[in-house]
């Protein structure tokens, strides 16, 4: 048992030098160090960059500003979310420069609350943060297996009558072989996934650039007007008009919900009190400017609305690269970059769900911690934790078996577990006056209250909004289930901490003064 004294003041730690020092903070603050410190700023930075995979998480999702708005749902709530969601990134940067551990916002969360109500906020902080983590690898690597689908459709045999399908059972074996590759490379690669990290960042601008010239060049259906593109706005929702433009806002949410995922990796950096912070920052520029260079193309070239919307697997962009490219081989070399990257990206998170599964469970919340706290000592990862991850993943892709609208419930628990926990934090260090963050390493001095205000209140915003169906009327086929999911997830946590946690579980450790 670990021993509470109070919490040691922000300043007296020193998280900077070299590798050492930062394995002494971290026993600082309570652990043991087991995983190897072998990235860079950069190299954290392009993890994060490779987890948000821009172009990718906003094809998969284009479906939702499509029918929210139109051109000025795509390109504006774009803008708009990536302007919050810098917002909450320098929160939660301010927060980690002073507690740099995997646990992340959880960690976070119990160091910042009154020690009364320590314990539940982290707990309940923790789970959702866990679930956020696993939902949204099931998320990206279920959305592959739909745009794996609609991408290969591009040679159809007819107009309507695709190569695939995609009956429930392709699409879940689809997924099924994505979630053992990511797992895969994830353990048996870990040494090299920096470097894998730093070929996709060259890739997606890759990827961009190429998608960007062909599709304005080639245009064979004409291009918009800058006036359409950034001034036209026609709802299909069936919502009134605002509220519409905002559950079209889902795409955005779903593509930067990563950015606090970047938190589990901690552990593995040389300089976290500082280097964590700015790589997501330096994230956020990226991922705005190559999601601005890959929509504003596509909204150029936007085919007819209404047609886009009836596509069955919910994948418009195939359908609008093989319109302004004109031919279906054409379309599927733009795709591939795509499906590439979601590759790529389905590994990053896959990765950061099973050290957060890890460090969640090193502080005993999660049944069976002890088999799920071993390190693999010659895979340097832990494996128990991944392959936990992993079968969770599974059993809730069968969903889709029953729901055609499953896609959207995956996305929407993750953004919602997701923003809900980075909020946690974020309220409370807030709530307490910003006293603990007071001569931290990464000042955000006058800014701070305007940014902590700006990220809370997204997280409320975010809640509701993406347990709603994308249009109205519903049927029982496309309801989002997000909010089940959720509700569900919700149960699980509680029924474990009255059955277990509320004698046992004392939180992650603190120093006894």
């Amino acid at each position: 048992m670990h021993e509470h004294g109070h919490d040691f003041a922000a300043g007296t730690i020193s998280a900077n030098g070299h590798d050492g020092s930062a394995d002494q903070t971290l026993e600082k603050l309570g652990y043991k160090p087991e995983l190897s410190r072998n990235r860079s700023t950069f190299q954290v930075a392009f993890m994060s960059f490779v987890l948000a995979s821009i172009p990718y998480g906003l094809a998969t999702t284009l479906y939702y500003p499509l029918i929210g708005g139109g051109p000025v749902n795509i390109i504006w709530g774009w803008v708009a979310v990536s302007g919050i969601i810098a917002c909450v990134a320098a929160s939660l940067g301010e927060i980690t420069s002073v507690y740099p551990t995997a646990g992340g916002v959880y960690y976070q969360t119990f160091m910042l609350a009154p020690p009364k109500w320590r314990r539940i906020a982290s707990w309940i902080c923790g789970w959702l943060f866990l679930v956020g983590n696993i939902t949204i690898t099931l998320a990206v690597n279920f959305g592959t297996a739909l745009f794996v689908v609609a991408a290969v459709d591009v040679f159809e045999k007819e107009p309507g009558v695709g190569v695939l399908a995609g009956e429930p059972y392709q699409v879940f074996l689809i997924f099924l072989g994505l979630t053992l590759i990511c797992n895969a490379v994830s353990a048996f690669g870990n040494s090299w996934l920096p470097w894998l990290d730093m070929g996709a960042i060259i890739w997606t601008f890759a990827a961009v650039i190429a998608i960007l010239a062909t599709v304005l060049a080639m245009a064979k259906d004409g291009l918009h007007t800058g006036a359409y593109v950034f001034g036209h706005f026609e709802a299909h929702s069936g919502w009134p008009d605002g509220w519409s433009f905002c559950v079209g806002l889902l795409q955005a949410g779903y593509a930067t919900s990563s950015t606090g995922m970047i938190l589990s990796m901690c552990e593995e950096v040389r300089e976290p009190a500082t280097q964590v912070p700015k790589a997501m920052l330096v994230t956020i520029l990226l991922n705005t400017l190559a999601g601005l260079a890959f929509l504003i193309p596509v909204v150029f070239v936007l085919p007819n609305i209404p047609d886009l919307l009836t596509i069955a697997s919910g994948q418009p962009v195939p359908a609008i690269l093989k319109s302004a490219v004109g031919s279906a081989g054409g379309a599927f070399g733009l795709l591939f970059p795509l499906i590439i990257l979601a590759i790529m990206c389905g590994i990053g998170c896959t990765t950061a769900a099973s050290r957060c599964t890890w460090a969640f469970a090193r502080d005993g919340a999660i049944p069976g911690s002890g088999w799920l706290t071993k390190v693999n000592k010659k895979l340097e990862v832990p494996l128990n934790a991944m392959i936990l991850s992993m079968i969770v993943q599974i059993i809730l892709g069968l969903v889709y078996f029953g729901s055609s609208a499953a896609f959207n419930a995956f996305s929407g628990v993750g953004v919602i577990c997701l923003t809900a926990s980075y909020a946690c934090p974020i309220a409370i260090n807030l709530a307490t006056g910003r006293k603990q963050v007071q001569g931290c390493q990464f000042p955000l001095g006058a800014f701070g209250y305007l940014c902590n205000v700006v990220a809370i209140a997204w997280s409320l915003l975010a809640m509701p909004l993406f347990c709603m169906p994308s249009y109205i009327p519903v049927e029982a086929s496309t309801v989002n289930y997000a909010s089940v999911v959720f509700v569900a997830a919700t149960l699980a946590s509680a029924l474990w901490y009255w059955a277990w946690g509320h004698k046992n579980y004392v939180g992650p450790p603190t120093q006894a003064e």
